[in-house]
């Protein structure tokens, strides 16, 4: 099944907005949009993987699907919103916990599922009335969305940072729209 990128930053917001009283699920929407790790292997980390980690910090990740090591940098954004998580736990946080850890079972030995972040971003996208199909994968789609079109990177770049066997893949990962095609045939030569 086909997910999509949000693409709209007002989306964006709302969501960050509508999560304000849930940490966890914030630092799993922030996390996803800002670092591009596949869902699977950001649902890996625990608690100690983030301690201490400032600005600039590095995260390495063994990719599930690929066995690749990928590495992501906390930057503002997922640094001021792990910080709100700890504060808000309302409890003496494990290191040793997965940093997205499931209610079920022994608390913090399991994390939550990717199926179940599908859920929470059909819940999320719900209820703001964003219409269209989204999922765990519109995470890392929103990175990439964003990252092209509010940030100029070039879809080689993308490709990299993915871990993409080869750029067609990351051709069809990034979403082009057709209206973005369309204003291209606007610029004069």
């Amino acid at each position: 099944m086909k997910v999509e990128p949000i693409t709209s930053m007002k989306d964006v917001k709302n969501i960050k907005r509508l999560l304000q009283d849930h940490p966890r699920n914030l630092l799993l929407f922030v996390m996803g949009i800002n670092s591009g790790l596949r869902t699977q292997d950001i649902l890996t980390l625990r608690v100690k993987d983030m301690l201490d980690k400032k600005i600039g910090g590095r995260i390495v990740v063994t990719e599930k699907k690929t066995g690749k090591q990928n590495v992501t940098i906390i930057n503002k954004e997922i640094a001021d919103t792990f910080q709100n998580y700890l504060e808000h736990c309302g409890c003496e946080v494990d290191e040793d916990q997965f940093l997205f850890q499931s209610r079920k079972g022994r608390k913090g030995n399991y994390p939550i599922t990717t199926y179940r972040v599908t859920g929470l971003l059909k819940e999320w996208t719900a209820a703001i009335n964003l219409k269209g199909n989204y999922g765990a994968h519109s995470l890392r789609k929103t990175f990439c969305y964003h990252q092209r079109v509010h940030f100029g990177v070039s879809w080689e770049l993308l490709s990299k940072r993915l871990n993409h066997s080869s750029p067609s893949v990351t051709r069809r990962y990034i979403g082009v729209q057709d209206e973005e095609v369309e204003e291209i045939l606007l610029n004069n030569i």
